[in-house]
């Protein structure tokens, strides 16, 4: 019998979306084609209006732009502050469909743990 797959101990939509606010999300060409498609524009406007450069002496990446948020800082520009959730799900780049790559993610046990400590089943660590 193959090995069945490991059962994801975690749900997105209980996280105020920490993984959105890491200020590094790359795109690669397959994702800006994908994004643009999304969004019936040419793959160039595309890259312009929702991507921008990160250069470093050990990185030269395209990345998601970012807006304000008022939990994180910044958070990625796809990022709905008010309902909490990714507008672009299933146009999101690889990086963010392979998050947090595995069955378990640490920042939404970290969440449960506080929110049942807290008794607050909203809670959300402040910066």
């Amino acid at each position: 019998m193959p090995n069945a797959a490991p059962r994801i101990r975690y749900d997105c939509s209980k996280c105020p979306g920490y993984c959105c606010s890491y200020p590094r999300i790359e795109v690669k060409d397959k994702d800006l084609k994908r994004l643009a498609k999304h969004f019936g524009l040419p793959v160039g406007e595309a890259e312009r209006k929702f991507t921008r450069r990160y250069k470093d002496d050990e990185s030269d990446e395209r990345i998601l732009r970012h807006h304000k948020d008022e939990i994180y800082g910044t958070i990625c520009r796809f990022f709905d502050r008010t309902e909490r959730r990714c507008t672009v799900y299933a146009a999101r780049p690889d990086v963010c469909r392979q998050y947090p790559n595995g069955s378990t993610c640490g920042y939404y046990g970290f969440i449960q743990f506080e929110r049942k400590h807290q008794g607050d089943p909203d809670f959300i660590p402040s910066a």
